[in-house]
């Protein structure tokens, strides 16, 4: 049992997604995959990707992709006003209710389908997708539906999370049989869960305050070793300490392996040779939980550590643009598990193939990894120009490849 533990949790960080992302590449490069590569098509993506990245940033000052940036509307950062609007008790109190709300609005970021829309009462504008839920877990926090006190409204306390309906989570992200969201339930059973593994971890999510996911900003600030903390590191503490949050998939050794499949091509002799970790949820949540960190006046290294993540947006940029080919067409036509062989393969594929992408696109932009990070190259960037391809290929802007999905994985 030991010995698989210490397995299960060398599946828990991002060299680990980068090391089996580079074996399904290596595979897909032989032809061994129901996914075609051809690199060569991979500096058309890159070209696409400057292009984004030009149109959006001119000046190439490309904040990092985060959750941050769906809170801005109509030139409004409204994280911002509602941040200078609060009277916090010090830039601790601040931390935590920032990590409050990136916590839990990443958790609620999985693909809400082509039909789900949200109306904005500030601006008017309506959104979709994960701007939309964006501004909706913004809307539920300010009005302190997390929060058990109505003095400070602005906080997530574990035991309301763990006692949220259906009924309350649908009202906030106005749902309804006209209005449906993709996963309702099991996004509501993520945060319920989330409120459970707060509540059960006192020495992690509450050493300042009572227990509330922001409370893991204390338990990282007591990590970091002279102001210093590296994004691997945070990626590391996010997935052992939320990984109880994450629906019954696989676990080994006792410890929950969360966003990791298995792809019977890695089929070997030891426990872990077929795995396929890519915690896209936790890596977003990562780079989501950077500015609360930094703007605390941590400084956080090694951002490149991260990964690209194995979501729709950038997986579609890469069979949009032709550098992934299905092996079966038909398979464009179908629905499949999001733990099937394809689509394990092809958000494995997404991870390696945006290392090689971001490369690309700093050589078209003639800068460095240092002026533009991985985080930046998604922001910039893959992210949207596979959703602006999706849109010319398809009229509701749907992914390239349908997935069933629980809300629970991208």
């Amino acid at each position: 049992m030991e010995r698989a533990s210490v397995a299960a949790f060398s599946l828990l960080n991002a060299a680990a997604v980068r090391q089996r992302a580079e074996r399904m590449l290596a595979l897909a490069i032989e032809d061994r995959l129901s996914l075609r590569v051809d690199l060569a098509r991979l500096e058309a993506a890159a070209e696409l990707v400057a292009a984004a990245t030009l149109s959006a940033y001119p000046t190439l000052a490309v904040p990092l992709h985060a959750r941050w940036r769906h809170l801005v509307v109509a030139g409004q950062d409204r994280w911002a006003t509602l941040d200078r609007a609060t009277g916090w008790r010090d830039a601790a109190e601040r931390a935590r209710a920032a990590c409050d709300l990136a916590i839990v609005s990443v958790l609620l970021d999985a693909g809400a389908g082509a039909a789900w829309r949200y109306c904005d009462a500030v601006s008017g504008v309506v959104l979709a997708r994960s701007e939309g839920l964006a501004l909706a877990s913004l809307a539920m926090f300010a009005a302190g539906a997390l929060s058990r006190d109505g003095r400070a409204p602005l906080r997530a306390d574990a035991d309301v999370l763990q006692r949220l309906s259906g009924r309350q989570l649908a009202h906030w992200l106005q749902v309804s049989p006209t209005n449906p969201l993709l996963g309702l339930k099991g996004r509501v059973a993520l945060l319920r869960r989330l409120g459970a593994t707060v509540a059960a971890r006192p020495e992690v999510f509450a050493r300042a305050d009572r227990a509330r996911p922001g409370g893991l900003f204390d338990h990282l600030v007591g990590m970091a070793r002279g102001g210093v903390i590296t994004a691997p590191a945070i990626l590391t503490e996010v997935l052992r300490h939320l990984g109880p949050i994450w629906p019954s998939r696989m676990a080994l050794g006792g410890v929950p392996l969360g966003d990791c499949w298995r792809h019977p091509a890695l089929a070997g002799n030891r426990p872990t040779d077929e795995l396929v970790p890519l915690h896209k949820l936790s890596q977003w949540l990562t780079y989501s939980l950077l500015e609360p960190l930094a703007a605390f006046g941590l400084e956080v290294r090694d951002l490149d550590g991260l990964t690209g993540l194995a979501e729709y947006r950038n997986g579609g940029l890469f069979i949009d643009s032709g550098v992934l080919a299905l092996r079966d067409a038909d398979d464009a036509a179908r629905a499949h598990e999001v733990g099937s062989p394809l689509i394990v393969a092809w958000r494995a594929l997404t991870v390696a193939l945006l290392d090689r992408l971001a490369v690309a696109v700093r050589s078209r932009l003639a800068v460095d990894a240092t002026r533009l990070p991985l985080a930046k190259v998604l922001q910039g960037g893959s992210w949207a120009a596979g959703r602006a391809l999706a849109r010319a290929r398809r009229a509701d802007g749907a992914p390239p490849l349908k997935v069933i999905s629980d809300g629970s994985v991208f």
